[in-house]
């Protein structure tokens, strides 16, 4: 039964990684499609920013894909307004006759020095207030990061819960016989390799302070953790030990890396210190598979996978190895967990008929649900802010990522024209 939870394990894990040989993939260019309608959505509109066809990136447009990707806004035209800048008061009666509640304006100016001036500001059209705005100096290549945090001001004013559109996402590409670790915007774009090798790239995790991504590379002819520092390139060996080396995952702290290693034999869960140096510390004594730990928010518990109930499930149990105590209970087979940052939900993928679905379990009711409605899910991760997720899954045949809001009612699509798209990982609100 173990050895058969094991095949299976890795057939998910490494399925993207044989179907690239009977295709011919193109590095993957992302496009935003955005479904679904949520329970509530804040409509809100939002005018061309002054100046911005002279800039290479449309801020506006930017801002409004981001709000809606959140599935908590919907955008509303207002025929006739034109472009606004951020001095400018605006005829709030146009926007509250459109059915607005919130309209954004602003401006992109070419500063002397070849940067860019972005300014905007937030208005309650139905109160007739302004909500305030911020003023950003920034390079031609962070004019998109300058629209994502506005993006974020607006959420945040707005909902009252940190925007984090901010922020990144790494995942991993396979081109031909090149396996490329990629760090981009949230919303995909802006993409830069961080890693390129010859051998499988698997499972990048982002340390809590947004500066490292551990990972699994096979260059050594097995799995072997690194961690890579994303500002300067350098990395370091954390995990070569016999046997497999898999799944790294990090402490809230930062100080521990928790890992999937079978030096014992069977595949089993250890601590290691995240600056190395000291022997890896056995989390349970278990003749079961244990693999893929999450560290709970508070740092006290992990979450893992194991077998040891005859099918692959998901428990938790304290780092001291103590507490055992299974989670998941419906369905037979389920794997990947991820924890919300507040500790409430649960995501995971479950087989359901044959076909591997997201679904998420919320951990004081212990209610359960697909959330998703294709059939490869894979990776799930959640956003630094709770509000959403980032998943691996497949679309019309293709690999793609796609976010999704917690009741499933809102999803954006990142597509690839082709290629292999894999192994999503949300990074924190620090950058």
């Amino acid at each position: 039964m173990r050895f058969s939870f094991w095949l299976k394990f890795f057939w998910l894990k490494f399925f993207w990684l044989w179907i690239a040989l009977i295709c011919q993939p193109s590095y993957a260019q992302f496009r935003v499609e955005v479904s679904g309608v949520g329970l509530t959505q804040l409509p809100i509109s939002f005018a061309p920013f002054k100046g911005q066809d002279a800039s290479p990136q449309k801020i506006s447009a930017i801002v409004q894909a981001d709000l809606e990707r959140s599935g908590q806004f919907r955008a509303v035209a207002a025929a006739g307004a034109g472009a606004l800048d951020e001095l400018t008061l605006p005829n709030l009666s146009i926007f509250r006759q459109a059915g607005a509640d919130a309209l954004v304006s602003g401006s992109v100016n070419k500063l002397a020095d070849g940067r860019f001036d972005v300014r905007f500001r937030l208005w309650d059209v139905v109160k007739g207030q302004d909500m305030g705005g911020q003023s950003f100096a920034v390079a031609s290549a962070d004019l998109r990061l300058a629209a994502h945090r506005i993006a974020d001001y607006v959420y945040e004013k707005l909902t009252g819960d940190k925007g984090a559109f901010s922020t990144r996402i790494a995942y991993v590409t396979k081109l031909a016989q090149r396996y490329q670790l990629w760090v981009a915007d949230a919303d995909g774009e802006n993409a830069a390799p961080a890693l390129a090798s010859a051998a499988p790239i698997i499972s990048p995790a982002w340390s809590p302070d947004g500066n490292q991504l551990a990972y699994v590379s096979f260059e050594s002819r097995k799995p072997v953790v690194y961690v890579h520092d994303v500002s300067t390139g350098k990395r370091r060996l954390i995990a070569n030990f016999k046997g497999s080396n898999s799944a790294p995952a990090w402490s809230p702290d930062g100080k521990t890396i928790a890992v999937t290693l079978s030096l014992s034999g069977g595949s089993q869960l250890f601590l290691l210190n995240a600056n190395g140096g000291s022997a890896p510390r056995r989390l349970m004594q278990s003749g079961s598979i244990d693999t893929e730990p999450v560290f709970s928010p508070d740092g006290q518990r992990i979450y893992f996978v194991s077998d040891r109930g005859g099918s692959p499930q998901i428990y938790r149990a304290s780092l001291l190895g103590q507490n055992v105590e299974r989670i998941t209970f419906t369905g037979t087979y389920n794997i990947s967990p991820a924890l919300s940052p507040d500790g409430r939900w649960l995501a995971y993928i479950s087989r359901v008929g044959g076909a591997f679905k997201l679904h998420l379990l919320d951990l004081q009711s212990g209610e359960s649900r697909a959330i998703s409605n294709t059939g490869a899910d894979e990776s799930p991760s959640f956003a630094p802010n709770g509000k959403l997720l980032v998943f691996a899954t497949q679309q019309q045949g293709k690999e793609a990522l796609m976010t999704t809001t917690l009741d499933g009612s809102v999803k954006a699509s990142l597509s690839g024209q082709s290629g292999d798209i894999r192994e999503p990982h949300w990074g924190p609100f620090a950058r």
